[in-house]
């Protein structure tokens, strides 16, 4: 059973007419096919019978074809109105639908409203929680290219790793960085790649700019790369030169609370117990308040996706989850240190997908 067909049996069981599905990695996820609409209206239509179709501009429609999409393609050009084209094609397919099951956390007010002008007495649910069932446990393809990907990012922490020298800009290091993954085969980066050096690596989501390398400094990189519609998401810190021995400890205990919570994971375990692992190390050490966000979140198609491995997170890691594990220590008078992992859970515990050193690398 594809996964349209998993909707259609969701659909089934809850008494629900339709879902209208419009998250881009979603769309992705469903047909193969990778859009960014930007505000034009982009969508898949699943029904508890009828055959699904995809709604896009119709510039695109060449583009979902080559994708691999099988089924109906619908398009609207720019001068026309695309929810009435829409909700046309919906009565066509389906007839006057009483239900439709929407992403809630996606559809805007607006869109909503436009939804429901067309079809009077609309009642609306909820499926974000069953896209996130699904999208939550990997199939073997599905990893095949997030092992790519991961090997992509090591590759470029290597390429930053070489790059470092005396005078040099973070951004110069960044630009290296991203021109050598995409010749390497990588369509794009999974989000704004980060280089940040000296007292900047003491802000978790600091901006890379021109401040110069110096001997002394700590350098953070964090970066992902997408294969293939996947993504990966690493972060490794290292010293250009040798390191005060404030900074060796504060790296060494992150890197401690890292390597704990990676070797802790196995099906069963809770979000939370992980989280706990790695905070409480960090905390023992005495740097408690300087570890200011969650242990990690899921990873897929989109590199921010469900769950969210925090403190409060009863969830239990079930086999094909994949997730990071990035615990930080961010000491405005001192320095940060971030090391993260992109990590599977197996049968029997862990596959660590990326692969970088973490012992400190002294440049």
């Amino acid at each position: 059973m594809n996964q349209t067909e998993k909707i259609k049996s969701y659909l089934q069981s809850q008494q629900v007419d339709a879902a209208f599905i419009t998250t881009p990695d979603n769309v992705f996820y469903f047909t193969g096919f990778r859009s960014n609409p930007h505000e034009r209206l982009l969508g898949v239509a699943i029904f508890k019978e009828a055959a699904p179709f995809i709604i896009c501009p119709k510039m695109e429609i060449p583009d979902a074809k080559a994708a691999g999409w099988n089924g109906e393609i619908i398009g609207h050009q720019d001068t026309e109105n695309a929810w009435d084209i829409l909700v046309q094609k919906i009565k066509a397919t389906a007839g006057n639908i009483e239900s439709i099951a929407v992403e809630k956390s996606h559809m805007t007010l607006e869109r909503l409203e436009a939804l429901k002008e067309r079809l009077t007495n609309l009642q609306v649910s909820r499926i974000d929680e069953k896209i996130n069932d699904l999208r939550v446990i990997k199939s073997e393809v599905e990893l095949v290219n997030m092992r790519k990907a991961a090997e992509l990012a090591d590759y470029a922490i290597e390429v930053g790793c070489k790059e470092i020298a005396e005078g040099k800009t973070e951004l110069e290091i960044l630009n290296a960085i991203e021109l050598a993954v995409k010749q390497k085969g990588a369509t794009q980066m999974s989000f704004d790649t980060m280089v940040l050096s000296g007292p900047k690596t003491a802000s978790p989501h600091g901006t890379p700019g021109d401040r110069k390398i110096q001997k002394g400094d700590f350098i953070l990189f964090d970066l992902g790369v997408v294969y293939n519609g996947y993504c990966s998401d690493i972060t490794r810190t290292v010293s250009f030169g040798d390191p005060t021995p404030e900074k060796r400890e504060i790296y060494e205990t992150v890197r401690r609370a890292e390597e704990a919570a990676v070797a802790a994971v196995k099906p069963g375990i809770t979000a939370m117990a992980l989280d706990k692992i790695a905070r409480d190390i960090i905390t023992e050490a005495g740097y408690g308040e300087y570890f200011t966000h969650r242990l990690g979140h899921g990873l897929g198609i989109s590199v921010h996706e469900f769950p969210s491995v925090t403190g409060v997170n009863e969830m239990k890691l079930e086999t094909g989850m994949v997730f990071t594990i990035e615990p930080g220590i961010y000491h405005p008078e001192i320095t940060g240190v971030r090391i993260e992992d992109d990590v599977v859970v197996t049968e029997d515990g862990v596959e660590v997908l990326t692969k970088f050193p973490k012992e400190l690398q002294i440049l």
